[in-house]
């Protein structure tokens, strides 16, 4: 059995992931890396709201960055964000 820490950070990894906003980026990061207007086009948000929620994504390394030059590119922070997102999505779909 997990330990009770393990158990405490499981529970944020499922609430940041509870907001709809946090997962139309996770969405658009699916399809590969954006910078922040790029990101907040899509999703139709402004620049500063979609900041704000990749700053909570990073911190729960969800996503991660790439600097080029004076760019900052976000991306998923590896395979295991894409199958959750994945997994709960088909969960959803499917009942």
């Amino acid at each position: 059995m997990p330990k009770r820490s393990e158990f405490t950070r499981l529970a944020e990894l499922f609430g940041a992931l509870s907001d709809p906003t946090r997962l139309r980026i996770i969405s658009t990061l699916m399809e590969g890396e954006h910078n922040v207007g790029e990101i907040a086009v899509l999703v139709e948000l402004s620049e500063s709201a979609v900041s704000h929620q990749l700053r909570g994504l990073r911190q729960m390394h969800l996503v991660r960055t790439r600097k080029a030059g004076r760019q900052v590119f976000y991306s998923l922070d590896d395979d295991h964000v894409a199958r959750l997102y994945q997994l709960g999505l088909d969960h959803v779909l499917h009942g």
